[in-house]
């Protein structure tokens, strides 16, 4: 029998403003771990305010991985990311460090720790709906995904004519996008979740105030720099909440303070959005926000999966 220490996975999950960062950070430092990003948009060099990205003095000297690895004119891909994150995984785990994954991305998170497979994709397919996007527009093709998968349309967005796209692709391909989406099944069985709970009173308080510090840091500025640099026709950085207000705003479609007030609603219902997705997962294991002991009842619920 092997004497090398059974390392988990962890992964720190729930709405975004909740608290995640700092609490990965109190894990990894205890747990001699390091930190694997599942923000979607974190990935995204310059990025930075916006996404609440930690700046480098705020990491605490731990090694953080999957941040700034695309420029803003490129397109995200969950199937990319799975492929990365796991290297990741893999590579802190090779070295005896735990991996703290975190992150608000739902499915970016599931797509690592489960056992995910993509459907394949048809160029032809994608292309003719492509044309129909920019023809009819994405929400006169979310309402035929909505007839054809009423539930993968619940979960997507009307305006997000990229994701509208692949769906329709895989139903095409395959009949149906819902069913595409597998059991919850971890990779790994030393795998544990930890969700951040917040009442959404005391939520939507905290996001406004994150709201409010990233536009007083200078989120104008940093969108005004990015949108030199092609944010306004990157495929997914331009949809992220924020930054598609900010450039709104620059395009003079709106004032600044209806960017703002935008912002601020549209990170709320992301949030919620965020807290359905993570509560159908029975298997994570809830700890109140803003509980001191907090972190002893984490790292205690990581020891359920390296126990003999």
């Amino acid at each position: 029998m092997s004497d090398e220490p059974v390392l988990p996975i962890v992964a720190v999950v729930g709405p975004t403003a909740a608290g995640k960062s700092d609490l990965a950070l109190d894990l990894a430092a205890s747990l001699g771990g390091e930190i694997v990003n599942t923000d979607s948009m974190q990935l995204y060099r310059g990025m930075d305010l916006g996404t609440a990205k930690l700046t480098v003095a705020e990491r605490r000297g731990i090694p953080h991985h999957l941040l700034d690895v695309l420029d803003v004119t490129e397109p995200g891909s969950v199937a990319q990311f799975q492929r990365w994150a796991r290297e990741a995984i893999a590579d802190c785990r090779g070295r005896g460090v735990v991996p703290v994954l975190v992150g608000g991305s739902a499915l970016y998170t599931r797509a690592v720790l489960d056992r995910f497979d993509f459907p394949g994709t048809d160029p032809e397919v994608r292309r003719r709906l492509e044309r129909l996007v920019d023809e009819v527009g994405a929400p006169a093709l979310h309402a035929r995904l909505a007839e054809a998968d009423p539930e993968a349309a619940a979960r997507i967005l009307p305006t997000n004519g990229r994701r509208v796209v692949r769906a329709l692709e895989v139903v095409e391909l395959t009949g149906s996008f819902s069913a595409t989406l597998p059991a919850r099944e971890y990779v790994d069985p030393r795998t544990v979740q930890v969700g951040l709970d917040c009442a959404r009173r005391d939520l939507d308080e905290r996001i406004e105030r994150r709201v409010r510090r990233m536009w007083d840091a200078g989120l104008v500025e940093e969108v005004r720099a990015l949108e030199a640099h092609g944010l306004r026709d990157g495929p997914t950085a331009s949809r992220a909440v924020g930054y598609q207000q900010v450039l709104s705003f620059l395009a003079g479609d709106c004032t600044e303070q209806e960017a703002f007030d935008a912002t601020v609603t549209g990170t709320r219902r992301f949030a919620r959005r965020q807290d359905s997705w993570f509560r159908k997962d029975e298997r994570i294991h809830w700890l109140a926000w803003d509980d001191p002991d907090r972190l002893a009842q984490a790292i205690d619920t990581t020891r359920t999966v390296t126990r003999p």
